[in-house]
């Protein structure tokens, strides 16, 4: 890898990563579903201003269209909302490792739905070795742990949700001969719109904006779930899905020490060891250790792209 693209791949982590973080300091002063409104609109309006200076088509059909907003409440909407919700309860830096767990959901999914995507030794070991982490970073024998329960357990259903919605992608959207990046601005922009006519409902109470809820917003939507979506495409592009792929295992590790340098979050043991194997369950499952087959080519690499969207 170039360093050009390793320098892209270090500042994708370092956006995603950070993520966690900005949603930890909007919830000073807007709820859950206000957090999600406002980078839903702010990536959009980024997406639909690239797409539009690339003169890059959007979709025409009302079958995609269709596609694309269901992948909005699925991919967007409810996993954004449950991060947000999830960490009125956790610390940030337990978000993003639970986060870690979105190829192994995309993996498991994978091999339920999709004929081509086979079961193997390795998967099955890497993906058990994987969920074993997540029972450790949980871990509910712990006092504290079974208090965050309900907050660890929405950023895994998060998790869950981006394995879902890249198997849905994969066959339904991929072979529209669209550009990722235009079906990317139609899917965040329907997200919006959805959102925006349920807000009277669902985004109605008093906010409090202060510069660093806003300037966490700001770079929430407009940085982290509009700009790093070129980026990202930009790294796929000249260094490939595999390489891409590496901010799986980055992204974790980010998140944890930004929650420790800039809120002092407490990290407990079980944090730091769960985090560790739940990124060696997922090269497991890769099969980027040991000899099983590679799962590089299809599913795992690409729930990067899942759950990148933040």
């Amino acid at each position: 890898m170039s360093r050009a693209n390793v320098a892209r791949l270090a500042a994708l982590a370092g956006i995603w990563g950070a993520s966690f973080l900005l949603i930890k300091l909007g919830l000073d002063g807007l709820s859950p579903a206000q957090i999600v409104l406002g980078r839903l609109v702010l990536a959009a309006g980024v997406l639909l201003v690239v797409v539009a200076v690339r003169r890059q088509p959007l979709p025409r059909t009302p079958a995609v269209w269709g596609h694309v907003t269901l992948m909005g409440l699925v991919a967007n909407i409810v996993p954004f909302y449950l991060f947000a919700w999830g960490e009125q309860r956790i610390s940030s830096g337990m978000a993003g490792v639970l986060n870690g767990t979105t190829p192994l959901f995309t993996l498991l999914v994978a091999m339920a739905a999709l004929s081509d995507e086979r079961w193997s030794v390795m998967r099955v070991a890497g993906l058990l070795l994987g969920f074993v982490g997540v029972v450790l970073v949980v871990a509910p024998w712990n006092d504290s742990g079974a208090n965050a329960l309900p907050g660890q357990l929405a950023c895994l259903g998060a998790g869950a949700c981006y394995g879902v919605s890249f198997v849905y992608t994969r066959r339904f959207l991929t072979n529209r001969g669209l550009p990722a990046l235009a079906l990317s601005a139609a899917q965040l922009s329907m997200a919006a719109v959805l959102l925006l006519l349920a807000a009277p409902v669902v985004a109605a109470t008093p906010v409090t904006l202060s510069p660093s809820v806003v300037g966490s917003i700001v770079a929430l939507g407009a940085v982290g779930t509009g700009f790093a979506y070129l980026l990202y495409y930009r790294l796929i592009a000249e260094a490939g899905a595999m390489s891409a792929s590496m901010v799986t295992y980055l992204i974790p590790v980010v998140s944890v020490i930004l929650g420790v340098l800039v809120l002092s979050e407490p990290l407990g043991w079980n944090v730091f060891a769960g985090a560790g194997i739940v990124i060696v369950g997922v090269a497991v499952a890769e099969g980027r250790l040991g000899s099983g087959p590679a799962a590089g080519a299809s599913a795992v690499p690409a729930a990067a792209e899942a759950g990148s969207r933040r």
